[in-house]
């Protein structure tokens, strides 16, 4: 069975809410945040190097990071990185894998995951995509990962349970996209919603049944011969249509439409690591709260701060609470903790003010 299992790394996300480490030339997936000699990126094709064959793992990012990429992984060849023309989210690039695989396997079963979260408990992972791939071969199902709650987090997508058809698997009732703080407060309370882990499972044949139902305009634009999706051809066809698919996430286009979608309930030791706030809630802390990340520093009279910088220099930090301090070559970021999602507003200002350069 497991010949006929693949995986996809969703590996193309910009990650501006980690200026100024994250760049766009080299978002946060390309970073090891933790020195651990490895990026998220390399940790993930780890992770899942267990639970499929090695020749079935794609990486499907933009064509912008293509040499990052090889670098990288220089064990997956060149087949095996499917490179997006444009940025059109996550929806187009779920339906274009789809196709990749069932051309080489038309029963085959695939799980997508991104390439930039954290997963601390490893054999809870492989356990539930175990389970998770057992399910979908067995029907015409589509599967979220779903993570049981610890806070009202505004940063995540909330799952709403259904019917149950399991001790772990419900069907899916909704999906919420990163409700406010009084809404996310009433999500966790009821009982009744999950974090949405973006990571999901089907077969190949049922993801493409799903966009010819629910998302019929964006389906009709892959739907062509399986010749298509081999060789050359792929990207020349792909060059052509990629740019003029409508942007959408998978959720809205599939997820929280199809009457055959379920999520399954997993304690991953999941993070997103989306944020400054996220890196600091999973890292090692000391008697204050603090964290620093791959520097020298000093700490006074501060409290839950994060501290980070690149190249060989001494942070010295005083008279701090709760506040994200990162340095590069060129750039500087004082933040409190609070207003990390203004980042991204900051990262458009400095945009227009001073090009390109510094982002």
């Amino acid at each position: 069975m497991a010949e006929e299992r693949y995986c996809v790394i969703m590996c193309g996300g910009a990650g501006t809410r980690f200026w100024p480490f994250s760049r766009e030339s080299r978002p946060k997936q390309f970073i090891d945040f933790f020195g651990t000699g490895q990026t998220l990126l390399q940790m993930t094709v780890d992770r899942v190097r267990r639970l499929v064959p090695e020749e079935h793992i794609i990486i499907l990012t933009n064509e912008q990071y293509a040499d990052t990429v090889r670098e990288q992984l220089p064990g997956v060849s060149s087949e095996h990185i499917l490179l997006e023309p444009a940025r059109r989210d996550t929806a187009p690039a779920v339906l274009w894998a789809a196709h990749h695989i069932a051309a080489r396997n038309p029963e085959a079963s695939f799980v997508t995951l991104p390439a930039d979260h954290v997963i601390l408990k490893e054999l809870a992972f492989q356990e539930a995509l175990h389970k998770g791939f057992d399910f979908v071969e067995k029907a015409d199902r589509l599967l979220a990962l779903g993570i049981p709650t610890k806070s009202p987090n505004t940063s995540y997508s909330y799952i709403q349970k259904g019917e149950s058809v399991g001790d772990i698997i419900s069907h899916i009732k909704t999906i919420a996209e990163k409700p406010g703080r009084e809404m996310a407060e009433i999500f966790v309370k009821s009982g009744e919603f999950l974090w949405n882990a973006g990571i999901y499972l089907w077969k190949a044949k049922s993801v493409i049944a799903a966009f010819n139902r629910d998302v019929p305009d964006m389906a009709s634009r892959f739907d062509v011969p399986a010749e298509y999706y081999r060789g050359e051809t792929e990207m020349d066809f792909i060059s052509d249509i990629y740019p003029k698919t409508s942007s959408l996430p998978v959720e809205y286009a599939i997820m929280d439409r199809a009457w055959n979608a379920y999520v399954l309930e997993a304690d991953l030791g999941w993070s997103d690591l989306s944020t400054w706030n996220a890196l600091h809630a999973i890292s090692p802390k000391n008697k204050d709260g603090n964290v620093t990340q791959n520097c020298r520093a000093l700490l006074y009279d501060s409290k839950n701060c994060i501290v980070a910088a690149e190249g060989d220099k001494v942070m010295v930090v005083a008279g701090l609470e709760d506040f994200i301090v990162a340095d590069t070559s060129t750039a500087l970021l004082i933040c409190p903790i609070e207003a990390e999602q203004r980042i991204r507003n900051i990262v458009n200002d400095i945009r227009e003010r001073y090009g390109n350069e510094y982002i």
